[in-house]
């Protein structure tokens, strides 16, 4: 990691529960597994497109 790779934080806020499977996989991907995980992550493409998929379960903090 060098210094000018951003860091992320992200709370799951919703459930995967009666939605595509696929979006519970995002989550899981991501190393949320449940309401109320946090997480910090490099701010890479990869893991912003997997926030983007699934925008309305989570929140960025910073």
């Amino acid at each position: 990691m060098t210094k000018t790779e951003k860091k992320i934080k992200v709370r799951q806020v919703g459930s995967p529960i009666r939605r595509d499977k696929r979006q519970g996989l995002y989550l899981k991907s991501l190393g949320l597994k449940k309401i109320g995980s946090e997480r910090e992550l490099l701010a890479t493409n990869s893991v912003l497109k997997l926030i983007e998929k699934v925008r309305h379960m989570v929140e960025v903090i910073s």
